[in-house]
């Protein structure tokens, strides 16, 4: 199992930084989202 991880990640290690992005600006539009409402 740890071999299968260790090959994907080296496999899609290009695109691994872009999906980290995607991630963490899911995550930021996720807590405005949530923070939104208590502005008004």
């Amino acid at each position: 199992m740890l071999t299968q991880i260790k090959t994907a990640i080296s496999r899609s290690h290009s695109t691994l930084l872009q999906d980290a992005a995607g991630a963490v600006s899911l995550v930021v539009m996720l807590v405005v989202a949530l923070h939104l409402p208590g502005a008004f």
